[in-house]
């Protein structure tokens, strides 16, 4: 754990070696001869035993009222530093938060490296970002695995009316939680994480193809079926569902 604290923002190069037997291999990584390695440019991080490496660039652009999953870098007597994946900090105030924190208890709230899913209450025109977690739903991360896409691909991971997303929960069995700021929050079985890291990182590979629901759907079922037991499928309602979301995804590209 020290180790990990220690190497956290160390930068590695695809093909370089980043985690062992014992660990599990996340997003942008590789298992090779019990061996997990780097598969891009990008920072080290774990949660659970998975190894993740984030791509480096394409930083997200706070703006207020945007879901956020953020990592506690630094605390104060009354506040949290915390990074959103952008050039920016973004404080969080004893205040914004649903406790009633004294003045330099902050760290037994939460603590360096902890995760929390929060909200961006306001940028100012110099861009000074604030978040809170007053909010329903906003918490401390205390479970599941955290990966990271480019902030630019977080529309298409959704999809039309939350096709996409609900595709991945449905078919790989897990809870999601996607952040503005391109980080996403997967919980569940060992299994099912794995297999929504593997349809995410398929959507930002082929963001800009026509009929990507189709094909994420294609993907997911093909595997879901060597991994989970088999149960009744709905057949046509099955199907039709697919190809609404495939209608809907490919009327909003031609309107792009």
């Amino acid at each position: 754990m020290e180790e990990d604290k220690k190497n956290y923002r160390e930068v590695f190069l695809p093909g370089d070696e980043v985690g062992g037997e014992n660990q599990k291999s996340g997003y942008g990584t590789y298992r090779e001869d019990g061996k997990i390695y780097s598969s891009h440019v990008g920072v080290r991080t774990g949660r659970n035993e998975f190894v993740n490496i984030i791509p480096l660039g394409g930083k997200y652009n706070p703006r207020p009222g945007d879901q956020v999953i953020a990592y506690i870098e630094e605390i104060g007597p009354t506040y949290w530093m915390t990074n959103i994946n952008s050039p920016y900090p973004a404080p969080l105030h004893v205040n914004d938060t649903p406790w009633k924190v004294n003045f330099g208890d902050t760290a037994k709230y939460l603590e360096i490296n902890d995760v929390i899913i929060a909200v961006i209450s306001s940028v100012d025109e110099i861009k000074h970002v604030q978040i809170s977690m007053k909010e329903h739903g906003h918490r401390r991360v205390n479970s599941g695995s955290i990966v990271e896409i480019t902030p630019s691909k977080v529309p298409r991971v959704i999809g039309k009316g939350g096709s996409m997303i609900s595709l991945i929960k449905n078919t790989a069995n897990c809870r999601l939680f996607v952040g503005q700021n391109g980080r996403i929050w997967i919980d569940g079985e060992e299994e099912a994480i794995e297999l929504a890291i593997r349809a995410i990182e398929m959507i930002e590979r082929e963001s800009h193809s026509f009929g990507l629901t189709e094909k994420v759907n294609t993907f997911l079922e093909e595997e879901a079926a060597k991994i989970f037991p088999q149960t009744e499928k709905t057949g046509e309602e099955e199907k039709e569902d697919v190809e609404e979301s495939a209608e809907a995804e490919d009327a909003a590209e031609e309107e792009e």
